[in-house]
């Protein structure tokens, strides 16, 4: 039988190594936006493949294609058989990453040359995700190395390669490897921690539906002072049509949205100093909505304009101009059907038309909510492995943000029971500028992972 205290110690006399395994992790700049270099994300599933063979599975890399033939990224899976009859379990995470952003916004000459400052190692990817690949190799690697070279359970190892770009063709990797998937308990870790110190289990991810909102107004560009007024331009139109989807509080004011106003009994509470500390809200600046704070936060809708085609300020002139696009992100509260959530975008907008212009709404993305609150066996072995791991009782919290293929996994194994665990903590700043990861709490977070292994497979003394 594997120890805790013999965990524990593993683990930590391994840190050096993790990091460092990390810190090479992160030099490759796997971002699968298509305006990169796509051989970087080769070269960093090469290297995942690599660090799961070293913790004693088969590894290989695949892809597929989208549903629109596009060529897939490429994914790592890996496998090791565990005891005869021991539950199967398969792990997620992505190497993928997002791109640096504003280069002068980093307070570090590369962002993919990860620097350690303090308790944390900042650098693009150095949590999200790929140290959630370096706990799943880790975790498996300690495990062996306590058991001759076993592991407590089967263990299936899914390492997906465009997770920042949406997933497309992750649909079809399912259905094509779907043998090779199936499992008992699914462990997707790619979601974040209450706070430092304090562990988590994701129970709530809100889902999304992303359009692209087109406003016409005038056949071509005038000159604002000749016939500005009786006109408006397109710009401001669209400024008026996209300020309509709140209401003076600042809720979404989109009829026809799944709401819920107070957040599920067991979230811990989120006290309006810490949150606005954690988002960095200026000095003055009220908060928006009605509700519980964790409420708006996770169980009701949002709604964000995250691009918008105007004149740059570089190129303004006097001009009345006669289109604008705006890109719209809302996020939908657990038990919305996204489609649903789209027809009532587009209905709103519809509506809300300023001075009859003419409206093209296209939709991007729609992918659904995730509601794990029941009680499963496994649910019940990550609180006590997480909570084991910190000494400290872990808590179910609900994330804004979304995981929509949790949801297809669900639907492609609908009797697999799903745990979403965290990597990123609140000053982790994942998709920002000084991205990080706390090195203590990648010790737990690895720790945690391995005697939750154990514990589904019987095989820890506690």
């Amino acid at each position: 039988m594997i120890t805790v205290d013999a965990v524990r110690t593993a683990v930590h006399t391994s840190m050096p190594t993790i990091v460092s395994d990390l810190t090479d992790l992160v030099a490759i700049p796997s971002v699968s936006a298509s305006s990169h270099d796509q051989s970087q994300v080769q070269r960093s599933a090469e290297a995942v493949s690599a660090l799961l063979r070293d913790s004693g599975l088969d590894a290989e890399i695949l892809s597929v294609p989208a549903p629109d033939g596009t060529p897939g990224r490429p994914a790592v899976l890996a496998h090791k058989a565990g005891p005869q009859g021991s539950p199967h379990v398969l792990l997620y995470s992505h190497h993928d990453v997002q791109p640096v952003g504003d280069p002068t916004g980093w307070d570090q000459a590369d962002p993919f040359t990860a620097e350690r400052r303090g308790e944390r190692l900042f650098g693009r990817g150095t949590a999200d995700d790929k140290a959630g690949v370096i706990t799943h190799a880790h975790a498996l690697r300690i495990l062996a190395s306590l058991a001759d070279g076993e592991l407590p359970c089967s263990v299936t190892v899914f390492i997906e390669g465009e997770e920042e770009v949406g997933s497309p063709s992750f649909e079809n990797f399912l259905t094509t490897h779907r043998d090779r998937l199936a499992s008992d308990v699914i462990v997707v870790a790619d979601s974040s921690n209450w706070k430092v110190g304090v562990p988590s289990l994701t129970t709530s991810l809100r889902g999304v539906v992303q359009v692209d909102v087109r406003l016409d107004m005038l056949d071509h560009a005038l000159h604002s002072g000749m016939y500005g007024g009786p006109v408006l331009d397109a710009a401001t139109a669209m400024c008026r049509l996209i300020a309509s989807c709140h209401d003076e509080a600042g809720d979404v004011a989109v009829a026809g949205l799944v709401s819920q106003s107070q957040a599920d009994a067991d979230f811990p509470v989120y006290p309006e100093a810490d949150f606005r500390a954690d988002a960095g809200i200026l000095d003055g600046v009220e908060l928006s909505g009605t509700g519980d704070l964790t409420a708006r936060l996770w169980t009701k809708p949002s709604l964000t304009l995250i691009g918008m085609d105007v004149t740059p300020l570089d190129l303004a002139g006097n001009v009345l101009t006669p289109s604008c696009t705006a890109r719209l992100s809302l996020r939908i509260a657990p038990g919305q059907d996204p489609a649903a959530a789209q027809e009532a975008l587009v209905a709103h907008l519809e509506k809300h038309v300023p001075f009859g212009g003419r409206l093209t709404v296209t939709g991007r993305e729609a992918g659904p909510a995730f509601d794990g609150s029941e009680v499963t066996p496994a649910s019940e072995a990550a609180h006590w492995a997480l909570s084991t791991a910190w000494d400290t009782e872990a808590v179910n919290i609900g994330q804004g943000g979304s995981i929509p293929f949790i949801a297809t996994l669900k639907e492609t194994f609908p009797d697999a029971q799903v745990l979403v665990t965290g990597i990123e903590d609140p000053d982790t700043r994942a998709h920002s500028e000084n991205e990080s990861m706390h090195l203590g709490e990648l010790e737990h977070i690895v720790v945690a992972e391995a005697l939750l292994l154990a514990r589904l497979g019987g095989a820890i003394d506690s």
